[in-house]
Formats: C-alpha cells, structure tokens, sequence
C-alpha cells in the first residue's frame, strides 16, 4: 500500500520495465554517520510564467508548433470529490510526428522547434487545470515486432515531496489493442481516456480529463 496525504492506495500495475528499477542485490543500511552525503539535493522549482501551460508555442508570441492543437482540461479531485487546491500539475507530450524535445529521445522523426513540449499550471480553488499543446503522434516502441505507442500525454501532480506520473489516451487509437501500459490498466481503461467535448473559438479540440487521486474511480499511477 502507498500512502499519500494520509490516506492508502493500491499500487497501480506495471510492465516488466519495472521489474528493472527494482534493486537485485541486498541492500545496505548506510551507518548514520555517512548518511548526510547520501542524501539528495532537491532544489526549489523556479516560479510559474506566464504561458507554461500554453506548449504549442516555446514563448508567448512567438511561431505556433506544427499538428492540431488540443486544449485538455479538468479537475484534480481526492477520492470524495474534493477539490486538490493549488497543486502544481505538469504535462508532456510528443510532438505531431511522434518525437519528444528532448536529447536523448531515440526517435529520429522530425522535431519541431516552435513545440515547447512540457509544461505546468497550479490548479486553481476548484481544483481545476487547462493546458494546449499539440496532438501526440504515435512512435514505433519496439521496431523489432512492429509496436507503436498509442497517442498519449503524460500528466504528473506534485503535493509536497509526492509526485505521481499517469498517461490520459485517446479512445479508438488503433494501437491501444497493443500497448502494455494500456493493457494493463484493466478496468481502469475508460479512466485514463481524455473525453472529447467539442471545439474551441480558435477550432482547436477541446477533451476533458478529471484526475482521481484515490479511491474506487482512482486513475492508476505509474510510480
């Protein structure tokens, strides 16, 4: 069980990936008095600006990234429907032809230099979150038996020193039928579907995608 704010979660499932970052030999108290080396520098996040939930464009004004732009909102909600407040929420994605921007991404498809490709807004006292970005393009996960990653966008929520990972899909994509990480959400399939809900002023799509944090209607976590 996984505690977070208090309350207890069921571990999401995994893939066999996982079962690599798991340590394969005994582990070793460090004595105390070398323990201080062995602890981790974590330093503050630099402050929110203005369009870090805008990663169709790298700033405000400037050339906006090739593919169809998506604008997915929602609320980050506990597992009684309460709204999270003020919880910093991040996005990833990658861009129209399948490629993150980022350098050690192994695709070779093109990257687009006017997509941001990450970015974070703070849910507001509703809890709620906006972001637009790009529609992801899919990319081949292992050339060797001819599988693709379906369409997918990374969403983590930070709380204090917790951060937890998820993936929202798109409904139909013709890949999901062979995606492990898909496959194995279960039942939990249709909780991870961004719920499409028309079109913006500017005709971007518009999807809707409330996060659960615990509880029978949770989305399962990747961490």
């Amino acid at each position: 069980m996984i505690t977070n704010r208090g309350r207890l979660m069921l571990p999401g499932p995994t893939d066999g990936a996982a079962e690599r970052r798991v340590p394969s030999e005994r582990l070793h108290l460090i004595p105390e008095v070398a323990r201080p080396s062995f602890v981790p520098w974590i330093g503050d996040l630099p402050g929110l600006k203005l369009g870090e939930n805008d990663l169709t464009r790298i700033a405000p004004g400037r050339p906006q990234a090739e593919g169809e732009v998506l604008e997915i909102s929602g609320r980050v909600l506990d597992e009684f429907g309460r709204p999270v407040r003020h919880t910093l929420v991040e996005i990833w994605n990658a861009n129209k032809w399948g490629r993150y921007t980022h350098v050690k991404d192994p695709v070779r498809e093109r990257l687009d230099p006017n997509f941001l490709g990450f970015g974070r807004t703070m849910t507001d006292e509703a809890g709620r979150y906006r972001f637009r970005t790009i529609r992801p393009g899919s990319y081949l996960a292992r050339p060797d038996i001819d599988r693709w990653r379906p369409a997918h966008v990374h969403v983590s929520i930070r709380g204090g020193s917790a951060r937890l990972i998820a993936q929202m899909y798109f409904e139909g994509d013709p890949h999901l039928v062979r995606d492990p990480m898909f496959i194995l959400l279960g039942e939990a399939q249709g909780r991870h579907f961004g719920k499409p809900v028309g079109r913006g002023s500017n005709d971007e799509a518009l999807y809707h995608w409330d996060i659960v944090i615990g509880g029978r209607n949770t989305v399962y976590f990747e961490n």
